[in-house]
Formats: C-alpha cells, sequence, structure tokens
C-alpha cells in the first residue's frame, strides 16, 4: 500500500494536511486504506511506505531477561564469645572475685556504725555461721597477741571495732578535747534503778530514789540509752527499759552480765543499826514534845 495520493507527490515536512487515521475495527486497518503518520516530519523525512523492520543484527538484539535474584539477607554476626567454656555467656557479668572470709569481715566490720551479730555476717560473706564465728575469734585473739591500738569485742550481740583500753588517754584529748559530757549524779541513780528494775515505770523509779526522776527520765529517753517497752496492766503507766546502746556504752554482752548488787549493798547489821537508832531518835523526840506539851 503506497503513502501517496493520487495525482500528487510523497509527503514532505512542510505539509499541513491533517492526519488521517483509519476507521474500522480498533487497532486493525480496513483494506484498500492508505495511512500516514500523524506528524510525519517528527523524523526528518517523509513516511511513504510501512515496510517490516528488519531483524536486528546481533549486536542490537535485545538482552536477555534475567529472572530477579533475591537480595541476600544481612548475615547474623556470630557472638564468639556468647558461650564459654565456663559455662558463662558474654552478656553476663563478671563475676567478683572471692574475698578471704578474715579481710572481709575486717572490711564489714570497719564501716559498720553499730555491732554486727553473727548471723548477719555470715550472711553478707556468703559463709556458713560457725566458720564467721570461728574466724572472728580468731582475729580477735590475733588483736589481742600483737597489741594493736583497738580490739574486736563482742558486745550486745553483735562484734565490733573498740579503742583499747591503754589508749584510753590518747583517745580523751582527741574526742572529748576537755569537753566531756557526763551524766550527772541523779542520772546514774536513775539509770541503774531501771537497769536492775526493768521493766519499771517512773513512779516506780521515784520511789526508790525518793525524789522525782521525770526530768532525769527524758534525759536518759533523749540521750538513747532507756526507751519506752509498753505500759503497766494494772496501771497504764509507761514502762522503760534499756537500750542495746546502753550495754555498747557499757561493754557488756547482754543483761546478765551487770555486776551483782549484793557487794554494793550495806550490811543487815547495820541496816538494822540504823532502824534501831532512828527508832530511839524517834522516841526521845516523842518525849520531848509530850513534855513540853505537860
Amino acid at each position: 500500500m503506497s503513502g501517496t495520493a493520487e495525482g500528487s507527490g510523497p509527503l514532505s515536512a512542510g505539509d499541513a494536511r491533517p492526519a488521517r487515521r483509519a476507521l474500522g475495527v480498533p487497532g486493525q486497518a480496513r483494506e484498500d486504506e492508505w495511512l500516514e503518520p500523524a506528524y510525519p516530519w517528527e523524523d526528518g523525512a517523509a513516511v511513504v511506505d510501512a515496510e517490516p523492520a528488519e531483524p536486528a543484527g546481533p549486536a542490537e538484539a535485545a538482552a536477555p531477561v534475567l529472572p530477579p535474584q533475591a537480595v541476600p539477607a544481612d548475615p547474623v554476626p556470630v557472638d564468639v564469645a556468647a558461650d564459654t567454656d565456663d559455662g558463662h555467656t558474654g552478656d553476663e557479668p563478671a563475676a567478683a572475685p572471692e574475698v578471704e572470709l578474715k579481710a572481709g569481715l575486717e572490711a564489714v566490720l570497719m564501716v559498720a556504725d553499730e555491732p554486727l551479730a553473727e548471723p548477719r555476717l555470715a550472711q553478707v560473706m556468703d559463709r556458713p555461721r560457725p566458720e564467721v564465728a570461728a574466724a572472728l575469734r580468731e582475729l580477735a585473739a590475733e588483736y589481742a597477741s600483737q597489741g594493736r591500738g583497738f580490739e574486736l569485742r563482742l558486745v550486745a550481740g553483735g562484734w565490733r571495732f573498740y579503742s583499747a583500753a591503754a589508749c584510753a588517754s590518747v583517745v580523751d584529748r582527741y574526742v572529748l578535747d576537755g569537753q566531756q559530757a557526763r551524766l550527772t549524779q541523779a542520772a546514774l541513780e536513775t539509770l541503774a534503778v531501771v537497769a536492775y528494775r526493768q521493766p519499771v515505770s517512773r513512779s516506780r523509779v521515784s520511789a526508790v530514789r525518793g525524789v522525782n526522776c521525770d526530768g532525769v527520765m527524758r534525759t536518759l529517753v533523749q540521750r538513747g540509752l532507756v526507751e519506752e517497752t509498753g505500759s503497766e496492766p494494772e496501771t497504764g503507766a509507761i514502762l522503760y527499759r534499756t537500750t542495746n546502746y546502753f550495754l555498747e556504752r557499757m561493754g557488756l554482752r547482754g543483761l546478765d552480765e551487770l555486776p551483782e548488787l549484793a557487794p554494793f549493798l550495806p550490811e543487815v547489821d547495820d541496816v538494822e543499826a540504823e532502824s534501831l537508832e532512828g527508832t530511839v531518835i524517834a522516841d526521845a523526840v516523842a518525849a520531848v514534845s509530850a513534855g513540853e506539851v505537860q
């Protein structure tokens, strides 16, 4: 089929003839109908024949379409230290080195602000209690034999470091520096009554001493030597007892180590004599009073 019209030459780029398109079934041309491109000047020359394209050469052959290849996933890093010979993983923190028993006890007791009981020390050191108790006694014996300036004592149910008694004068000069806050005689007497009669109420302490001791009891409570411990069922009066701080200050393991009172009590004969003397004086005073009345 030719690309020219009857009575005219070939189409050129300057022709402004409107485009002719095929009519009929879409995509198929009717017989005996010529076709031309819509804009023949786009390729720079007229198109006269629609000839089949020559097969492409080897160089122009279409490249084969390769099937899409799967992109490999990121490799999973292998943790070499994940599993070690000792069964621990690399993420776990390294276990702390084991501390020697005596050294660990010394370190803990050095920072303690109160006596530590053997069960507590055994828990901290993760050792059996008998082993810890034996180590504590060995340390106390070693310090005593070496003449150290401190001692390891069992006081108020626990172990704690104390300065040696031989160094008391040096410690007094350093700590007290001439400012000694000692208990008064009234406070010492009241504290002694509470220690030997506990639990006891203030009224009973006052009855033993013969004077009112409310102010003294408040002072002892403020200093931590005495504390409240319930009340009497009959009267509802508050009862008092000594504290662990009292045992610590006195250097006692328990109340059973309080000294006996018998050596400090007067003899029975002296008490009876004083009582008899008081009776005689009372009788004489009564007789004089009666004579003056007569």
